[in-house]
């Protein structure tokens, strides 16, 4: 898996996700790096283009 999520409660682990869309989202809005860009560059790394 290039790229999953967590989710925590109360410090518990509660849900493990294999897609994050939200938090690609919310790093953007707070003016992170474009996480959406840098996936997709590893998926085409790992495909061989």
């Amino acid at each position: 898996m290039l790229f999953v999520g967590i989710d925590v409660i109360n410090g518990n682990l509660t849900e493990i996700n294999v897609t994050s869309p939200t938090g690609i989202l919310a790093i953007a809005r707070l003016g992170g790096p474009d996480v959406a860009a840098k996936i997709w560059d590893v998926i085409e790394q790992k495909r061989g283009k």
